[in-house]
């Protein structure tokens, strides 16, 4: 299945931040957040919409690793690294979660229902071991609640 973005949305959300001060970061979040990802497509006209050059708005792209410029699943799993999670379990969660998912880190199923990251902590260290799916945090994670909760999301 390919991903095609739709470039007449993108355009209206470029149009409403011509002229405004520093809108460079609200404008990839707001592209991100309705049409999932920024497409390389775009670069050239966010660019010129904001007054920068192609390579300055790549440059924050890649600098920030929440913004994609590659279609993501609806669902972003994402697995805590940080100690507190290794010490308690984070990297068999981490196992289980690849091979129910059939994925690898920085992958995306087939289906774009699921993208999967690591992170380095994400702040829940006495609920460890933890993931995170889209704004969702679960801790205490076991192989039983890993299926639960991925399973719920696979159902949407």
């Amino acid at each position: 299945m390919t991903v095609v973005a739709d470039l007449g949305k993108i355009d209206k959300i470029i149009v409403s931040y011509q002229g405004k001060r520093w809108p460079l970061l609200p404008l990839l979040e707001e592209i991100q957040e309705k049409v999932g990802y920024i497409p390389p497509e775009s670069i050239t006209d966010i660019a010129e919409a904001v007054g920068l050059f192609p390579s300055q708005v790549q440059g924050i792209l890649s600098f920030y690793a929440l913004f994609y410029t590659q279609p993501q699943g609806k669902n972003i799993v994402r697995v805590c690294r940080g100690t507190a999670c290794h010490v308690r379990g984070g990297k068999t969660v981490l196992k289980l979660i690849k091979q129910h998912l059939s994925l690898d880190e920085g992958e995306t199923t087939p289906d774009y229902k699921f993208s999967l990251e690591t992170v380095a902590c994400i702040g829940c260290c006495a609920q460890a071991p933890n993931i995170v799916v889209n704004k969702n945090i679960y801790g205490h994670m076991n192989p039983k609640k890993i299926t639960t909760v991925i399973d719920d999301y696979g159902r949407e």
